[in-house]
C-alpha cells in the first residue's frame, strides 16, 4: 500500500473505530440490519416461520447489548424512556387480549409480532448513538435495499414469459414480499432516507451521489407496482419535508435531480402492464422501463456526487451561494405554483374529481367501480370501505380493550358484504382502536408523540462535535413517517420485514437524542451518607433486575418458540402426508401440544382424513378445532357436511346453519345448507372440490 493511501485509510478507520467506541451499540444494530434485509428478500417477513426466529435473534442481540454494554435507566431522555414504557404496556395489553379474544392464537401471534417491534425499538434507541456511526447503520441498510431493488428489476428482465406472472400480480410487481402494496412501501421505505440522507453536507460526496441515485432506482421499482397508496402517501411525505425539515432550499436542490430522473422514467415504467390484457406484462416493455431506471439513477448519482464535491471544496463564494439560495427559493415557489396550476388543468373539476373519488371509494362494486383508465388514476373502488366500516362497528361494540389482537378476520366474515376475507382491517390506525381499544390507542399514542418528540429533539440539535446527527435523525424519521402513512391504508403492520425496519428507523432517531450529562459525585456528610446507603443496597436492586430481565427474557423466547416450532410441524406434516399419513397425524398432533391455542393443527389434520376418506377422525379433529375456536367456519362447514353424509340430518342443519351464520355471503354454506334442509345429502367430496376450486380463484 502506498503512503498517501495509508494516510487516508488510517484516519478513517482511526474515525470509524471511535465511533464504535462511543456507540457500541451499532454492532448488534448492523446484525438485526442484516435480519430486516433477509426478511426482504422473502415476503417481507410476514410468515410466522420467518419472523418468529428472527424475533428470538432480536432478543439475544438486546440481550447481548444488555450484558455487554450495560443499561443505566436514567441516562435514557425522558420521552425515550415514556416511548418504551408505552410501547411496553401495549405489548402486555396484547398479550392481555389473548383473555378476550375470539380466536385466542391469532391474539396470541399478535402479541408476539408486537414483542418483536418492542424489542427492535429497545435494541436502536436504548443506547446513544453519534452521527456518523449511526449515519453507518442507516446507509448500510439503504444501500443494501438499493442493491435488492436492482437485483428485483434485473431479475424481472430476465425472466422468461412463463416465469413473469409469478413475479406480477395484474401487471403490479409483486416479487418478493407476494403483495404488490407492501413490496412498494418496502422500497419507499428506505427511497425517503435515502433522499434525506442525501441532503447532508456532512457525508462523503460520492455516498452521496450513490444515495441521491438510489432514490431514483428505489422509486421506479416501486412505481411497478402501482399502488395507490403509495401514490397518495406521497404529498403527504413531500408536505410533511417541506413544513418539518429545515434547509428546505437544499432539500428542493436535490429534489430537482431527483424527480427529474424519477419523471423521465415513469411513463415506460407505467406502460409495462397491458391493461387491454388483464395487465398481462409486455416483455419488451419491462426491459426497456428497466433499462431507463438504471440509466437515470446513474445519471442523477453522477450529477449530484458532482454537485456535492463542488460544494465540500468550496467552489462558490460565500455571496454566490446566498444567491444560488434565494434562486433556489424562488424556483420552488414557482414549481410549486406550476404543479398545482397543472394538477389543477390535469385534473379538471377538483370537486367532481373528489365527489368521483369518493363514488368508487364507497361503492359496494369494489374493484368494478373503477374506470377502464390507468389504475392510479381510474379510482378509489376497492373494498376498504367496508373493512373500515366493519372495524369501526367493532369499536363501538368493544370500546375500551378492543376485540383482541389480530382478531378481524371472523368479524368480518360474519359482518362484512364483499367476497374478500381479510384478515387484518388495512389501517395501522383502526387496527389500534378495533382491536386494542381506547385502551390501546390511548398508550399508542402517548408512546408515538413521546418518540417523536425525543426524534424531532435529534433533528434540531445542533452539535458543533456531531453536525451529522440532526441529518441522520431527520432522514430516519423520514423512512418511519412513509411507513406510518401508507400504513395507514394498507396491512403493513402485519410485515415484519416493514414493521421492524420502521420501528429501527425511529428507534435511531431517539437514540440521537441529547443526553443530560451524568451528575457529579455528591459533597459533604448528608452525599456521603446517602452513597454509602446506595452501596449497601446496589447488590440488592442489581440481583433483583437481573433476576426479572432474565424472567422477562424466558418468558419472551417461550411466547416466541411455541408457535414457531408449532407451524413447523404443521407445514411438515402438509409435506409428508401422501406418502406417510400416520407420520403427518403425529407431526400434527405434536403440534396442537405446542401451540395449545391454535386449532390449525386440528383443522389440517381434518382435511388429510378426509382426503382418505376417514370421515369419522375428520369428524374428531374439526370437533377438537372448535373446542378450541367455536367461530371457526370452516370447521363447522365440515362437520355439518359429515353429519350430512352419515344421515344426521337434524346436526346437519343445525352445524350448517351456524356455518351460515358465521359466514352468510359464502355460496357453498348457503348451498350445503339448502341441499341438508330439504333431506339430501351433502358430498363431502364434491364439497371440498369447490371449496378448493374458489380458493383458487381467489389467489
Amino acid at each position: 500500500m502506498s503512503g498517501t493511501a495509508r494516510i487516508i485509510v488510517t484516519p478513517m478507520a482511526s474515525r470509524l473505530t471511535t465511533s464504535l467506541r462511543e456507540a457500541p451499540a451499532t454492532v448488534p444494530g448492523l446484525a438485526a440490519v442484516a435480519l430486516f434485509v433477509i426478511w426482504a428478500t422473502d415476503q417481507a417477513g410476514y410468515p410466522l416461520t420467518h419472523w418468529a426466529p428472527g424475533a428470538l435473534v432480536v432478543l439475544a442481540l438486546f440481550a447481548l447489548a444488555l450484558a455487554t454494554i450495560g443499561l443505566r435507566l436514567g441516562e435514557i431522555p425522558a420521552p425515550v424512556r415514556i416511548a418504551l414504557g408505552s410501547l411496553a404496556a401495549y405489548t402486555a395489553l396484547s398479550f392481555l387480549s389473548i383473555l378476550w379474544a375470539r380466536v385466542a392464537a391469532d391474539a396470541w401471534e399478535g402479541a408476539d409480532r408486537t414483542l418483536l417491534y418492542l424489542l427492535v425499538f429497545a435494541l436502536f434507541a436504548c443506547w446513544p448513538q453519534n452521527g456518523r456511526a449511526a449515519a453507518s447503520l442507516l446507509a448500510a441498510w439503504v444501500l443494501a435495499m438499493v442493491g435488492l431493488a436492482a437485483f428485483v428489476a434485473l431479475h424481472a428482465s430476465a425472466a422468461s414469459s412463463t416465469s413473469l406472472p409469478r413475479l406480477f400480480a395484474f401487471g403490479r410487481l409483486a416479487y418478493p414480499t407476494g403483495y404488490a402494496n407492501a413490496n412498494a412501501a418496502l422500497w419507499l421505505m428506505a427511497c425517503w432516507p435515502a433522499f434525506l440522507l442525501a441532503r447532508s453536507a456532512w457525508l462523503p460526496w460520492g455516498l452521496r451521489g450513490a444515495l441521491a441515485g438510489g432514490t431514483v432506482l428505489l422509486a421506479d421499482v416501486a412505481l411497478l407496482g402501482q399502488s395507490r397508496g403509495a401514490l397518495y402517501a406521497t404529498p403527504v411525505m413531500l408536505v410533511l419535508v417541506f413544513a418539518l425539515v429545515p434547509r428546505r432550499a437544499r432539500t428542493f436542490a436535490l429534489l430537482i435531480p431527483v424527480a427529474a430522473g424519477i419523471g423521465a422514467t415513469a411513463p415506460a415504467v407505467l406502460r409495462v402492464g397491458d391493461r387491454l390484457s388483464h395487465g398481462e406484462v409486455v416483455a419488451g416493455r419491462l426491459h426497456t422501463a428497466v433499462a431507463a431506471m438504471f440509466i437515470a439513477a446513474a445519471v442523477v448519482g453522477l450529477a449530484v456526487a458532482l454537485a456535492a464535491a463542488g460544494e465540500q471544496r468550496r467552489l462558490l463564494s460565500a455571496p454566490a451561494l446566498g444567491r444560488l439560495r434565494r434562486a433556489v427559493s424562488v424556483c420552488a415557489i414557482a414549481t410549486l405554483i406550476g404543479l398545482l396550476g397543472g394538477g389543477w388543468a390535469a385534473a379538471g373539476d377538483p370537486l367532481a374529481r373528489l365527489r368521483h373519488g369518493w363514488d368508487t371509494f364507497k361503492s359496494v362494486k369494489g374493484y368494478e367501480a373503477n374506470g377502464s383508465g390507468n389504475r392510479l388514476t381510474s379510482g378509489l373502488g376497492s373494498n376498504r370501505y367496508d373493512f373500515y366500516r366493519v372495524a369501526l362497528d367493532q369499536f363501538v361494540a368493544h370500546p375500551i380493550a378492543g376485540i383482541g389482537a389480530d382478531n378481524f378476520q371472523q368479524q368480518y366474515l360474519r359482518h362484512g358484504r364483499s367476497d374478500e376475507t381479510p384478515h387484518y382491517p388495512h389501517s395501522v390506525e383502526l387496527r389500534t382502536l378495533t382491536e386494542t381499544g381506547l385502551v390501546g390507542s390511548a398508550v399508542a399514542l402517548t408512546g408515538l408523540a413521546a418518540a417523536l418528540v425525543a426524534g424531532s429533539r435529534a433533528s434540531r440539535a445542533r452539535h458543533a462535535r456531531d453536525a451529522l446527527a440532526p441529518d441522520v435523525a431527520v432522514a430516519a424519521l423520514g423512512g418511519f413517517a412513509y411507513w406510518l402513512v401508507h400504513g395507514s391504508l394498507d396491512w403493513f403492520w402485519e410485515f415484519a420485514g416493514l414493521g421492524a425496519p420502521a420501528f429501527a428507523l425511529l428507534g435511531l432517531a431517539c437514540a440521537l437524542a441529547p443526553r443530560a450529562a451524568a451528575p457529579p459525585p455528591g459533597r459533604g456528610l448528608l452525599s456521603m451518607g446517602r452513597g454509602a446507603a446506595a452501596r449497601r443496597a446496589r447488590p440488592l436492586g442489581r440481583g433483583l433486575g437481573l433476576a426479572a430481565a432474565v424472567a422477562a427474557a424466558a418468558f419472551a423466547a417461550a411466547s416466541l418458540v411455541a408457535p414457531w416450532l408449532s407451524q413447523l410441524e404443521i407445514e411438515s406434516a402438509a409435506r409428508v402426508w401422501p406418502r406417510a399419513p400416520r407420520e403427518a397425524y403425529a407431526r400434527l398432533l405434536d403440534a396442537a401440544d405446542l401451540n395449545p391455542l391454535s386449532d390449525e393443527a386440528y383443522l389440517v389434520a381434518g382435511g388429510i382424513a378426509l382426503r382418505f376418506g376417514d370421515l369419522s377422525l375428520a369428524d374428531r379433529r374439526f370437533s377438537q378445532a372448535l373446542a378450541r375456536s367455536p367461530d371457526d367456519a370452516y370447521a363447522t362447514l365440515e362437520r355439518g357436511a359429515i353429519a350430512s353424509a352419515r344421515g344426521r340430518q337434524d346436526a346437519a342443519v343445525r352445524l350448517l346453519g351456524r356455518a351460515a351464520r358465521l359466514q352468510p355471503r359464502d355460496r357453498l354454506t348457503k348451498r350445503a345448507l339448502a341441499l341438508a334442509r330439504s333431506g339430501q345429502r351433502v358430498s363431502v367430496a364434491e364439497l371440498n372440490r369447490a371449496i378448493l376450486s374458489q380458493a383458487q380463484q381467489l389467489r
